[in-house]
């Protein structure tokens, strides 16, 4: 066979190919429009018996924001970092207290005595005046009609006895003077003076004996 022949051989395999191709897509494409126009028939036929709403159109969205650069946020410095110096305390020693001691208070002491005043002598013997006695006036005296009042100072011992006498105020008359020192001396009785101890002691007492004749 020569080299002509081969090629017309395959120049008519070719045809045939793109023969049985071609037939092949004309008998799919009848089979598939006759499907679809039975099935566009039969979903008419079903859509006759309701009314179907057409949606509203969806809104249109608003076009994407262009691309805009973005700035990145300045960048701030950290604040410096402050170290605050931690004081620390010293520890103090607390000492012990110390143990405790009950205070015993000593009872009062008794209250003082009253101080004593000092006490004066005073008569044993009631009224001084009653010791002169009508008997007891001078006959000098009588006769020259002497007569009055004398005043003495008593001189009185821790014994309560007069040791001593003397006439402050005269009576006028130094016999009836010196008789009332006399009478006095012999016949009064006191009771001692006592001193701030409450010892005995001497003292002193002032008298007046009137002297008048009946």
């Amino acid at each position: 066979m020569s080299y002509a022949n081969r090629k017309q051989m395959s120049s008519n395999k070719t045809a045939a190919i793109v023969i049985v191709a071609l037939l092949h897509l004309v008998l799919g494409y009848a089979l598939v429009t006759g499907l679809a126009y039975n099935v566009i028939k039969k979903a008419a036929e079903d859509l006759k018996t309701f009314d179907v709403e057409e949606e509203p159109p969806p809104p249109e969205e608003p076009p994407p924001p262009e691309d805009q650069p973005q700035t990145p946020p300045p960048v701030a410095a950290p604040p410096p970092l402050v170290r605050t110096p931690v004081m620390e305390s010293p520890i103090q020693a607390v000492p012990n207290p110390p143990p405790f001691v009950p205070t015993v208070r000593a009872p009062p002491a008794p209250p003082a005595p009253p101080p004593v005043t000092r006490v004066e002598p005073k008569s044993a013997v009631g009224s001084l005046q009653g010791l002169i006695r009508d008997d007891d006036y001078p006959s000098s005296a009588i006769d020259r009609e002497e007569q009055g009042t004398v005043s003495v100072s008593l001189s009185i011992g821790a014994n309560g006895r007069v040791s001593g006498c003397s006439v402050t105020s005269s009576s006028g008359s130094r016999t009836l003077d010196s008789t009332t020192c006399r009478i006095l001396t012999s016949r009064a009785k006191f009771t001692p003076a006592r001193d701030s101890q409450g010892n005995a002691t001497t003292g002193s007492v002032s008298q007046r004996i009137t002297w008048r004749l009946q």
